[in-house]
């Protein structure tokens, strides 16, 4: 066999296409399985939609359709919203051409980051149906609507538009229609597009969502807030959060006439004061042009920006968007049926110069399963995360807090028992995702700390609740065992005299009920916990029997200008625990009179 040489190599080596190496790598995107392929192609369209409205201050509204299509496992995924619509000339490079995008630059919050999504569930079908994807749109009453199809050549990364053709008759005044024929797989259960959708309508209750199933089954969830969450504004970079590499190219395009200019105009929290004297410290003349920089006057200037010494404020949060308290017990009052909801939202932190913030809310009691684990419901910027849960930071954050300490049951590295909802928000300018599928947080320290004392936060109010409760059924027990001693003491008064003791049979039963009083036990609680639950604006507690909570009821601030409920309405009722029987029953108590020896109000009559 003949020796291969370096010119035989040299002839083999050629550049990749992105798209061309996604195509040969799709499991990084996120299209694994099939049914992992349904859940994706559904949330990529579905969060560009959500951003598309929310930029152009629309209330969403978006329908999605699943369709049995020709073939054995087969599907056509319709998604449809009333958004700003998408200019003819763009929609081919949206849909058909990867890493191409408007957030990639932008630090601001939004769900798309990288400019594949879209694209790439596009590329999904077209490379396992070999159809392309089909779109419609329209920007304006005004404006006509069209229709065409773009497939994606993924030799060159480049899309081609066919048949684009105009709609007369198009049924919306402005919005995008996209329509992907793939391969897949659809079931229902956790990890569906039924799962997804509901975690969409708790983090988003300003959207309205219809959804109909392969089977023809149908599912709305109407928004419950009437207003689209406060957008974020774009900032520049923070100096904390930028490598030297990036420094030194930064550098290098940079506009400015002086290194001073460039440090305060391009990146945040950099006066020029303080820009000066950070290129003094480096070595640099102030009035010294940033392309003629070099690298080691640039890895000086790297060095006196990390300094401990250098003083910089942290970056601006205007740029996050969190759900909000409100807003947040709203979302979760939407299809989960529990007896306490709480809710908790951290000042803002920075990690590797990134703004971010978390929430966290938490549903226990109600109707969910008390014999199972807790369920953590993870999203970022508002999207729901399914898969990768064990190697998420946001689940490693929760196993790391002693719930038995709030009276609930939990094994050593594992989640706790009972039944329990853990919802955790991560909102940042950039979400460290751990692979570009865009489905598990990185672990970083920060944030795992912020989540963990947010969880801690809820969980504090959560264990008063929990142990409240406990204390009010060891109670009800007590009361129990006193009343079937009465009964034995007031029979065996009677066979003695030979006459009935009602008035006696009724002052046992007042002192059992003063023994044991759960108002009076409810009352030590709140002292002993240092916080009124009942008028915490974070925390929301209701009676399972009862119809479920008004979402309204719960976005609505509080009128009289106070944590508690408004001067005209009464807060919620608190009800007897489980298995205590309702004190309407009970006789009424004795007039108020001196303290005494109870003995002494045993009189025979």
């Amino acid at each position: 066999m003949a020796r291969v040489t370096a010119e035989t190599l040299s002839r083999k080596q050629r550049e990749i296409s992105v798209s061309e190496f996604f195509a040969k790598n799709r499991h990084l995107l996120g299209f694994d399985s099939l049914r992992k392929a349904l859940l994706t192609t559904v949330k990529e369209a579905v969060d560009n939609s959500l951003d598309a409205c929310e930029e152009a201050g629309i209330l969403p509204e978006i329908r999605v359709e699943l369709e049995a299509a020709r073939g054995a496992n087969r599907y056509l995924v319709r998604v449809t919203d009333n958004g700003p619509g998408i200019v003819p000339e763009q929609a081919p490079r949206i849909f058909g051409q990867l890493l191409y995008g408007s957030k990639f630059h932008s630090l601001k919050q939004s769900r798309g980051q990288q400019g594949i999504g879209i694209s790439a569930a596009a590329m999904y079908g077209q490379l396992t149906t070999g159809k392309p994807v089909s779109v419609e749109s329209r920007t304006g009453p005004e404006a006509p609507a069209y229709a065409m199809q773009v497939m994606i050549d993924t030799n060159t990364n480049k899309p081609k538009a066919i048949g684009r053709r105009n709609l007369p008759d198009w049924h919306l005044d402005h919005g995008t229609l996209v329509e992907v024929e793939l391969e897949a797989k659809y079931l229902k259960g956790r990890q569906s597009v039924e799962e997804f959708l509901h975690q969409v309508a708790v983090a988003n209750p300003h959207v309205t969502l219809h959804y109909r199933s392969p089977n023809g089954d149908t599912d709305s969830w109407a928004r419950t807030v009437e207003r689209n969450p406060t957008a974020p504004r774009e900032i520049k970079p923070h100096p904390h959060g930028v490598e030297l590499g990036v420094l030194m190219k930064m550098l290098q395009s940079s506009r400015h006439k002086t290194v001073t200019q460039f440090l305060s105009r391009d990146f945040s929290r950099i006066s020029p004061q303080l820009a000066g004297g950070l290129a003094k410290r480096a070595g640099i003349k102030a009035k010294a042009r940033p392309n003629t920089v070099a690298r080691q006057a640039a890895d000086a200037l790297y060095k006196a920006i990390n300094d401990s010494k250098t003083r910089i404020r942290p970056p601006s949060t205007d740029c996050l968007s969190p759900i909000g308290v409100q807003e947040l017990l709203a979302g979760l009052t939407r299809g989960v049926r529990a007896e306490f909801y709480g809710v908790e939202t951290r000042k803002p932190a920075v990690y590797r110069g990134n703004p971010f913030q978390v929430e966290v809310g938490l549903a226990w009691g109600g109707d969910l399963a008390g014999d199972e684990l807790a369920k953590v419901l993870r999203f970022a910027n508002r999207v729901p995360l399914q898969y990768y849960a064990g190697s998420c930071c946001i689940t490693k954050a929760v196993m790391d807090v002693s719930w038995r300490t709030y009276g609930l049951t939990q094994s050593r590295g594992a989640l706790p028992s009972g039944p329990l909802i853990v919802l955790v928000h991560l909102a940042s300018v950039w979400v460290p995702f751990s692979s570009e599928s865009k489905v598990a947080v990185a672990d970083y320290d920060e944030i795992r700390k912020e989540i963990k004392l947010a969880v801690q936060t809820c969980g504090r109010r959560l264990g008063q609740y929990v142990k409240r409760k406990a204390r009010a059924r060891s109670e009800a027990r007590r009361r129990e065992v006193f009343n079937l001693y009465i009964d034995e003491v007031v029979n065996s008064v009677e066979a003695i005299t030979g006459k009935e003791q009602k008035l006696f049979r009724e002052r046992l039963l007042a002192i059992s009920r003063r023994k044991t009083e759960l108002a009076g036990m409810l009352e030590e609680a709140k002292g002993a916990a240092g916080e009124d639950l009942e008028t915490c604006e974070n925390v929301l507690v209701v009676d399972p029997d009862a119809a479920p909570p008004a979402a309204d009821a719960a976005v609505a601030a509080p009128a009289n200008g106070k944590d508690g409920p408004p001067e005209d309405e009464a807060p919620d009722e608190v009800l007897p625990a489980e298995g205590l029987e309702p004190l309407d029953d009970l006789p009424p108590p004795l007039p108020t009179e001196p303290e005494r020896d109870p003995g002494s109000q045993l009189e025979l009559v």
